[in-house]
């Protein structure tokens, strides 16, 4: 059997073990706001779904185009469009808002090299957003 040796103990520095909380805190937080995105998401396009078929229309019909300006407008007046695109939008942020976390969580840690390609990341999903809309 080997004896530890001397200025060993066998267990994780401080400076380790921080490192492995703020981790674990990290991992937690994605673990959560990706939940929370889904089950929101999932949420309104029931309710959006649910409004269809209380008024008559097949969720199989064509959806009506995505209009900015009217979603809070339907979302009030409780209209199936404001509910689906919505909860659609909010399907569709949510890993953007994930990539966000975790970037703020490297740079937190002091990774940069990995907030950097957090950050590269979030350039391309939003120029591929920008580029989209403007030939939508």
């Amino acid at each position: 059997m080997s004896e530890p040796r001397a200025g060993t103990t066998g267990q994780a520095g401080p400076e380790t073990q921080d490192t492995a909380a703020r981790a674990a805190g990290l991992e937690g937080s994605v673990a959560r706001l990706l939940r929370v995105g889904t089950y929101t998401a999932i949420g309104l396009i029931v309710v959006g779904v649910a409004l269809m078929l209380a008024t008559g229309r097949s969720p199989l019909d064509l959806a009506p185009a995505l209009a900015p300006e009217r979603l809070f407008d339907d979302l009030i007046r409780l209209q199936p469009a404001g509910f689906l695109w919505l909860g659609m939008i909010v399907l569709l942020l949510t890993p953007a808002a994930r990539v966000a976390l975790g970037g703020i969580g490297y740079a937190r840690a002091g990774d940069r090299p990995m907030a950097l390609i957090a950050a590269l990341v979030l350039v391309v999903i939003t120029t591929g957003v920008v580029l989209g809309i403007q030939g939508a």
